[in-house]
């Protein structure tokens, strides 16, 4: 999460009743709310996160064992997939998404999702952006259980300790509905990490028969690239600092990343909510 997005959307002038299943009317406002287009993610940030996925920092390969990219490899796939400036001159400043990338990957996700709902298949949900995506995957949880689907809630509770600049921090698996998100103290954690997805897994796995597998995945970081990497048919959302869930679509492994920024006020996604319900076929 950036708090530089949040605070340049405060700025936007938003008009949030879009009418929600109209192409253009959504791009306008992806723009406006500059979750797409102009965005507010550091330039420099970007270069440094490709750098540190192509030297496979850990935290930055989101659970996915990636083949080796170069830097010029990682930043022509994200203009090609993300639509960042393939540049790599620009070193500093803004970057962009682009929007006609992030509305065409709605569209794949809606129709992925829409399977899911004819075939009531059984899902799981996760993010690690609990702060302003929340909602997105809420509002796809109520449409599929309506649907019929299984959402699956597996290792509620399960815990583990991180180290934090401010010392050791117990964090836990919870679910708002059926969302899973990390917690410490009762409050919802930003993450990278894959190890919950990971866990998750394993209690289905080694649940005794008959067992549930999730069909499909709907996350984010860690929580999609583990899941992408178990084999799982997998969508999710990365921002352009996020390289990885690019890289593993590009690789086969995600089938569905949606380039935005993900750090923008939580009500701004309503309208690309919509949208993506509708492609879906699940719009009330």
């Amino acid at each position: 999460m950036h708090p530089a997005s949040m605070a340049a959307s405060a700025d936007a002038e938003v008009g949030l009743l879009v009418q929600p299943y109209d192409r253009a009317l959504l791009r306008k406002h992806l723009l406006q709310t500059r979750i797409a287009g102009d965005v507010a993610t550091p330039r420099e940030g970007n270069l440094a996160h490709y750098r540190r996925m192509v030297a496979k920092d850990p935290g930055y390969q989101f659970g996915l064992a990636l083949k080796d990219w170069t830097f010029e490899e990682t930043l022509d796939m994200m203009a090609r997939l993300c639509g960042v400036d393939p540049d790599p001159r620009h070193r500093q400043g803004a970057d962009t998404i682009g929007v006609d990338l992030t509305i065409d990957a709605l569209d794949d996700m809606g129709a992925r999702i829409g399977r899911a709902a004819r075939e009531q298949e059984t899902v799981l949900l996760a993010t690690g952006h609990p702060a302003t995506l929340m909602g997105v995957y809420r509002a796809v949880e109520d449409a599929l259980h309506n649907a019929g689907c299984t959402v699956l809630t597996p290792a509620a509770g399960w815990s583990y300790q991180v180290i934090t600049a401010n010392g050791s921090r117990v964090r836990e698996i919870v679910y708002t509905s059926g969302v899973a998100a990390l917690s410490t103290g009762g409050r919802l954690q930003h993450t990278h990490d894959p190890n919950p997805m990971q866990a998750m897994l394993q209690e289905l796995h080694d649940a005794p028969e008959p067992r549930s597998w999730p069909d499909l995945v709907i996350a984010d970081h860690g929580w999609a690239g583990a899941s992408g990497e178990a084999g799982i048919d997998t969508v999710g959302f990365a921002d352009c600092n996020d390289p990885a869930l690019f890289a593993g679509h590009a690789e086969g492994k995600i089938a569905v990343t949606v380039p935005l920024d993900d750090g923008v006020f939580p009500e701004y996604y309503e309208p690309m909510i919509d949208y993506l319900l509708d492609r879906a076929g699940l719009a009330a």
